[in-house]
């Protein structure tokens, strides 16, 4: 199974961005981590990711506001959209804004492990 290179991971919760750096990196990607969606958008890593997870709850700009956001800037590569509040609406937004996946959490490992394989390099 090919992975992605480079995972950026977006979550204002320090544990889950340290859990799921470490599910990422278990598979031999890198895996970057940022505590909220502006950090990520000033970071050098913005075009060297080929993958972004990210939190739909945060402070500030929220995952589908960053979902948009990177569309905007032309950034093409996979985007997962995880939430603990899971909605309809929130569903239908990631995906018609152009995520690749919608995930509740807890994050289910082999699911996401499933998806970032088939948004492998």
């Amino acid at each position: 199974m090919s992975y992605p290179a480079i995972v950026s991971i977006v979550d204002d919760d320090l544990d889950v961005r340290s859990a799921t750096a470490s599910l990422v990196r278990s598979v031999g990607a890198e895996a970057r981590t940022f505590a909220s969606a502006q950090e990520f958008l000033d970071s050098a890593e913005l075009h060297s990711t080929r993958c972004l997870i990210t939190d739909v709850q945060m402070p500030g700009m929220t995952g589908l506001e960053l979902l948009e956001r990177v569309r905007a800037l032309h950034c093409t590569f996979p985007v997962i959209v995880v939430t603990a509040y899971e909605t309809q609406s929130a569903q239908r937004r990631a995906m018609s804004g152009g995520a690749s996946a919608f995930m509740s959490k807890p994050i289910d490992a082999d699911q996401l492990l499933d998806c970032l394989a088939s948004c492998g390099d």
